[in-house]
């Protein structure tokens, strides 16, 4: 468990090799810790990630791990093995399906939850009244985009988060995440790589996005 403590999801298979463990083992574990409510499991296409069911959870390990010997968080983390694809254009801004993924995508949801603009949770997504502004404020139509997602057939979820391949984290998907992505396109801030899913920001993008999402210059 303490290998989920930075937020990530994993994969059974991923947990038994940190924990040296037998998968069947692993698979046992598991069950019982989600039994007891200590873990979640989210379903992505074919792969199942387990993560700590709560902040509560991770304050009450992190309580444990301070009175044990050794710092078991960085031994954890030594040991996960890569996650997602190895090419670093892919890691850091892909499309998934419709809508952004990887770090920077990652980055903007963070933001976004930060300044209490948006929820995200495995149950679902809420923009919330100073995210309709900020949105609004980058040229997102989301009368129009809410409209659209309504007249689709059985009418499509208008935000709802999406397990990141990658950063194990949440990233924005939906009708709201597909008009984040077009929008970043239309409007020059970011490129397709040609043959394959990777993206990358542009001149205008690094501008624009990382001055409104407050990336620090980390995707320079």
């Amino acid at each position: 468990m303490p290998a989920l403590m930075n937020g990530w999801a994993l994969t059974a298979k991923e947990l038994a090799e940190v924990a040296g463990v037998t998968a069947q083992t692993t698979s046992g574990h598991l069950a019982q810790l989600t039994g007891a409510g200590l873990l979640a499991m989210e379903r992505q296409g074919r792969h199942r990630y387990h993560r700590l069911a709560s902040p509560a959870v991770a304050q009450m390990l992190e309580s444990i791990m301070s009175v044990t010997t050794g710092d078991l968080v960085a031994v954890s983390r030594a040991k996960v093995t890569r996650v997602g694809p190895r090419d670093l254009a892919l890691r850091r801004a892909r499309t998934c399906y419709d809508h952004l993924a990887g770090q920077i995508a990652v980055a903007m949801a963070d933001r976004m939850i930060e300044r209490s603009q948006i929820e995200l949770s495995p149950d679902g997504g809420v923009l919330t009244e100073e995210g309709v502004g900020f949105l609004r404020g980058l040229g997102l139509d989301l009368d129009a985009i809410s409209a659209r997602a309504a007249r689709r057939g059985g009418g499509r979820v208008f935000c709802r988060p999406c397990w990141d391949w990658s950063e194990r984290r949440l990233h924005i998907a939906g009708a709201l995440g597909a008009a984040l992505c077009t929008a970043c396109f239309e409007q020059g801030w970011m490129r397709r790589i040609e043959g394959t899913r990777a993206v990358a920001m542009t001149s205008k993008g690094k501008l624009v996005l990382s001055g409104s999402f407050n990336f620090r210059d980390a995707f320079d």
